[in-house]
């Protein structure tokens, strides 16, 4: 049977939806995402976003620090890297690499990054949006090994709440409003987790679901996402 996605999640959500709406343009929002990486997730020292548009190459669009900007650089560069194959390849959705100082399927780049970099391991995690790949959030770590599958459980959640937030900001609203009404924001976000695990589907389908209804019924994201919420702490 399935079950909901356990209390530490939500709090990583709920962290997450402090910093997120907090941000008064696109590119807040995503150096948002990176900042909260480094904070919330074990092993984490830098963190990056990419993003590709249709017909558009991969580019980044938010970083914590110059360290990760420069990573993705060398793998732009490159045309390869756990980062950019987490956008590029079909499968798997997520390419890790937690010690770079032992073989990688990347030897030149490895050299490069361990030559003008500290990052000793690094995983780059897609996400997705209405079954298209746009773009991955890449994490980094100074220390070989640092990075773990707990690390790996913790970042799938900020994957997910990051593309929630980039098909909010896409659809055109703005920082200040998706500021408005942070509780039923943090709604959005249990609601989203919960039809992940319920139903076995992506964030962005999870998404969509929640949105489906909120026309067909008339209300908002948000009233819909705390019945769905309800209606599972009744059930439980």
């Amino acid at each position: 049977m399935p079950t909901s996605p356990p209390p530490e999640m939500l709090a990583s959500f709920r962290a997450l939806a402090e910093v997120v709406y907090s941000g008064e343009s696109y590119d807040s929002v995503c150096d948002a995402v990176c900042t909260a990486a480094v904070d919330l997730v074990d092993g984490c020292d830098h963190a990056s976003l990419m993003l590709r548009r249709k017909g558009r190459d991969i580019r980044t669009v938010g970083a914590s620090d110059d360290v990760a900007r420069q990573v993705d650089e060398l793998e732009l560069q490159a045309g390869e890297g756990p980062c950019v194959d987490a956008v590029v390849e079909a499968e798997p959705d997520q390419h890790f690499a937690p010690d770079l100082t032992s073989s990688t399927k990347w030897p030149t780049l490895t050299r490069q990054i361990l030559v003008e970099t500290p990052v000793r391991g690094m995983a780059g995690f897609r996400i997705n949006q209405a079954d298209e790949r746009i773009g991955a959030l890449d994490i980094f770590s100074d220390s070989p090994g640092a990075l773990t599958e707990e690390s790996l459980q913790q970042i799938s959640m900020l994957v997910a709440f990051a593309a929630v937030a980039l098909t909010a900001l896409q659809r055109g609203e703005e920082a200040n409003t998706l500021r408005h009404g942070l509780e039923s924001n943090r709604e959005i976000g249990k609601a989203v987790g919960l039809l992940m695990a319920l139903h076995d589907i992506d964030d962005a389908r999870a998404f969509d679901m929640l949105a489906k209804v909120s026309q067909e019924m008339n209300i908002k994201v948000a009233e819909v996402a705390a019945q769905v919420v309800r209606h599972h702490a009744k059930d439980s």
